[in-house]
C-alpha cells in the first residue's frame, strides 16, 4: 500500500467535498461499481447502461490515484498506484469493466482512509500553542502595560495575577505563591516558589535553584508575583515542547520505508516484463493480440492487489474494533508498532495514579484525643486555598464523617513551610519541621523518625502543633489507580517486560508508588527534557517503547516513544491530538485489550502479506506461459483479495482480556 501522508501535495484532495473528498469517492465508486454488475446481471437493460456506471467508477476509484501516479512519475518514480491503474486500464481493455473497477474501489478506500486518519495528526501542534497566554502585563515604573508576549524582552518584569496563567520563563523577583505546573512538569502538587533574594547578578536561568523559577504556561496560585523574563517566547518551555513535537511527525514507519522499498524494485519489473510479453508473438507462433491478451492477463495477475488492500484492510478492522470499545488508534504505524512492543514507560500523575492527593495518615501523639485533633485539623485545613489544604479537609469530613464548625480564625500561610492559625484562641501550626523549629517548638526524634519513614514511602508528611505542643502527624499522598495493579498484571501476562514510570515527582514517591503496583522501575523528578533523554535511552537499549501519558507535559517524551498512548478524559486535547493512540475513557484497563489487539492484527497482516504474496508468486507463472485465461487470472486475483479482507475482518470480532 503506497503511502502519501506527508506527501505536500495531499492539499489536493480538498475538492469539492472538502478535506474527505478522497473518501467520498472512493465511496461512490463502490455505488457505481454495485450498480452497474447489479444491472448487468439482474436486468435485460441493453449494455451500454451497466457500462456507463462502470466508467463512472472508473472515473471516482482513479481520480486520487491518476493524481499521485502522475506526480511520482513526474519525479521519475513508479508505484503500485501506477500498476493499479495500468491493470484497471488493460482489464478496461479487454473489456472486465466489473473487475477493473472493484481493483479502483478497493484500493482508493484504502487510500482515503489512511489520509483521513493522517489529517488528524496535525491538528496536534496547533493545540500545543495554545497552553501559554497570549498576553503578559508588562510593569513600566509604576504602571502596567498589557502587551502580546512576542513583544516582551529578556529582563523585562511582568506582573503576574493570583489564578492566571504565566506568561515567560522567568525568574520570580518580588513575591511568594504556589504554582500549580501540571500543565508543564505533571507533578500532581502546586510547588511553593519565593522570589529570589537578589536580581543584581542573576544566574543563568538553567543555574537558577527551582524554587525561583516559572514556566510559561503554567498557573499561578493565591498571590501576586513579578517575573524577571529570562527567555523570549519563542525560547520558551512550551514553545520547546511544541518544535520537540513537530520535528518528531516527521519520522517515517519502517513498514512504509519496506512498502515503498518493495514497490520501488517490484513495479518496474512488472511494467518490463508486461512490455516484453507484447512483443512475445515474435519469438513463439501466435498472433499480436494473443501477446496483448497474455500481457494484460499477467498484468492483473502480478498487479499487488491484494497486497495494497492486505494491510489497510487488517488496520480498518482494527481500528473500528478499538473504536467499538472507546480507544482511538491513529492509522497503521501505531497499530501495528504497538503490536511489537515490549517495553511501556508511563507517566505518573493521572495515568497510574488519580492525580488527585488524598489523606493517608492520620497520627495523635501523646495520647491527644483523635477525634479533637481531626477537628483542629479540618477548622485550620478549612480556612486555606491551597490545594493540599483543601484535600485534607475533604476527607477528613468524607473519611472521618467530621464536621466544620468554623471555629478556627486568623490563618496566616507561611511560604515553604505550612500555615498557623488560631484555634479557640491557641495557636496551630501545621507545617514542616522548619515551622516548628521557628516556632521554638521541640520536636522529638521518635516523632522525626516517624515523619522519616512516611517521607521515604512516598508522602507528603506535615507536623501539627496546638499550644506550642506536637499533637500529631498528618500525610497525604497521590494515590495509585485502584485498576493499576491488575492492568500491569494482565500487560505483563501479555508479554511486557519491562514496565517504567517517570515522575515530576521526587524518586520516593516513584519508588513507593512502583512497589504498590508492581512497575519493573520507576524514575523521579524529571522534567520534561529529562523524560526525553530516558526515553532516548529506552529507545537505544529496547529498540521500539510505547509511553503512555495524560498531559501536555508528557508531550515531548510521548512524540519521541515509537508508539504514544493517552489517557483521553483526563488529558487535554493536545494529548489526544498528539498522541498515536487515546484511550477516551480515563480507563487504564483499557491498554491490555489495546496491545492485544495490536499483536492480533500485526498477526494477520502478516497472513495477509503471505497470502496475497502467495497468490502472485503462483499465478504470475502460470498466466506467462498461457496456462491460465484472464477470467481464472482476476478470479483468483480478486478471490485473494476477498480472503485477505475478510481475514482482516476477523478483527472485528477480538476480545481480548476484557
Amino acid at each position: 500500500m503506497s503511502n502519501h501522508n506527508n506527501d505536500p501535495h495531499s492539499h489536493s484532495h480538498n475538492l469539492i467535498f472538502g478535506k474527505n473528498t478522497e473518501l467520498y469517492f472512493s465511496i461512490l465508486c463502490g455505488v457505481f461499481l454495485i450498480a452497474g454488475f447489479l444491472i448487468s446481471k439482474l436486468t435485460a437493460l441493453s449494455n451500454w447502461i451497466p457500462f456507463i456506471s462502470y466508467i463512472t467508477a472508473y472515473f471516482f476509484g482513479g481520480y486520487f490515484i491518476t493524481i499521485e501516479a502522475y506526480k511520482k512519475i513526474t519525479k521519475g518514480g513508479f508505484d503500485i498506484d501506477f500498476l493499479m491503474i495500468a491493470a484497471a486500464a488493460g482489464a478496461a481493455y479487454i473489456d472486465s469493466w466489473a473487475e477493473g473497477a472493484l481493483l479502483l474501489f478497493l484500493f482508493s478506500l484504502g487510500h482515503a482512509l489512511e489520509h483521513y486518519a493522517m489529517n488528524k495528526a496535525k491538528k496536534s501542534i496547533e493545540a500545543l500553542s495554545d497552553l501559554s497566554p497570549k498576553t503578559a502585563l508588562l510593569k513600566q515604573g509604576n504602571t502596567l502595560k498589557e502587551i502580546p508576549i512576542e513583544d516582551l524582552k529578556i529582563n523585562d518584569i511582568i506582573v503576574v495575577r493570583p489564578h492566571t496563567k504565566i506568561a515567560a520563563d522567568g525568574v520570580i523577583v518580588t513575591g511568594n505563591s504556589s504554582i500549580n505546573q501540571a500543565p508543564i512538569t505533571g507533578e500532581s502538587m502546586p510547588v511553593d516558589k519565593t522570589a529570589i533574594a537578589s536580581t543584581e547578578h542573576v544566574p543563568e536561568f538553567k543555574n537558577i535553584d527551582k524554587k525561583h523559577i516559572a514556566f510559561t504556561g503554567t498557573i499561578n496560585g493565591d498571590n501576586s508575583i513579578e517575573i524577571q523574563v529570562l527567555k523570549l517566547s519563542k525560547d520558551s518551555t512550551v514553545a520547546r515542547l511544541i518544535n520537540m513535537v513537530s520535528a518528531v511527525e516527521t519520522h517515517k514507519s519502517p513498514t512504509q520505508r519496506l512498502t515503498k522499498k518493495f514497490e520501488k524494485w517490484y513495479v518496474p519489473i512488472v511494467i518490463i516484463v508486461v512490455t516484453l510479453l507484447c512483443f512475445a508473438y515474435f519469438i513463439i507462433d501466435e498472433s499480436f493480440n494473443d501477446s496483448l491478451y497474455r500481457a494484460i492477463t499477467v498484468l492483473v495477475a502480478a498487479s499487488p492487489c491484494a497486497l495494497a488492500i492486505s494491510t489497510p484492510s487488517a488496520v480498518l478492522s482494527g481500528v473500528a474494533r478499538a473504536a467499538q470499545k472507546g480507544v482511538l488508534i491513529k492509522g497503521g504505524k501505531a497499530l501495528e508498532d504497538l503490536g511489537s512492543i515490549t517495553t511501556i514507560a508511563f507517566d505518573k500523575t493521572g495515568t497510574l495514579t488519580e492525580g488527585k492527593p488524598k489523606l493517608t495518615h492520620v497520627i495523635p501523639l501523646n495520647n491527644f484525643d483523635e477525634k479533637e485533633f481531626l477537628q483542629i485539623v479540618l477548622e485550620v485545613e478549612s480556612l486555606s486555598n491551597h490545594s493540599l489544604a483543601k484535600a485534607i479537609a475533604k476527607d477528613i469530613e468524607d473519611l472521618h464523617h467530621i464536621n466544620f464548625k468554623g471555629r478556627a480564625e486568623n490563618i496566616e500561610a507561611i511560604q515553604g513551610k505550612g500555615i498557623v492559625a488560631l484555634y479557640d484562641k491557641a495557636k496551630v501550626s501545621i507545617g514542616n519541621l522548619k515551622l516548628m523549629q521557628d516556632d521554638g517548638i521541640t520536636v522529638e526524634d521518635t516523632v522525626l523518625a516517624q515523619m522519616d519513614s512516611l517521607l521515604q514511602n512516598g508522602h507528603t508528611a506535615m507536623l501539627v502543633a496546638f499550644k506550642n505542643e506536637v499533637i500529631g502527624i498528618i500525610s497525604v499522598m497521590d494515590v495509585p489507580r485502584e485498576s493499576a495493579a491488575s492492568t500491569l498484571k494482565k500487560l505483563t501476562s501479555i508479554g511486557i517486560k519491562r514496565m517504567i514510570m517517570l515522575t515530576g515527582d521526587h524518586q520516593n514517591v516513584g519508588d513507593s508508588i512502583a512497589k504498590q503496583i508492581g512497575l519493573t522501575e520507576a524514575k523521579g523528578g524529571l522534567l520534561p527534557e529529562d523524560k526525553v533523554t530516558e526515553i532516548e535511552k529506552l529507545l537505544a537499549t529496547d529498540g521500539k517503547i510505547a509511553m503512555v501519558g495524560d498531559g501536555v507535559n508528557d508531550a515531548p517524551a510521548m512524540a519521541l516513544s515509537t508508539v504514544s498512548v493517552a489517557m483521553g478524559a483526563a488529558g487535554s486535547d493536545v494529548a489526544l491530538e498528539t498522541a498515536d493512540v487515546a484511550l477516551m475513557s480515563d480507563k487504564i484497563e483499557r491498554l491490555p485489550f489495546v496491545i492485544g489487539l495490536s499483536r492480533a492484527s500485526k498477526r494477520i497482516i502478516k497472513q495477509n502479506l503471505f497470502i496475497s504474496l502467495g497468490v502472485v508468486i503462483i499465478l504470475v507463472p502460470v498466466t506467462i506461459l498461457g496456462l491460465t485465461n484472464i477470467g481464472l487470472a482476476v478470479l483468483f486475483h480478486e478471490g485473494s483479495t476477498v480472503v485477505v479482507v475478510i481475514n482482516a475482518l476477523r478483527l472485528l470480532a477480538y476480545k481480548g482480556n476484557l
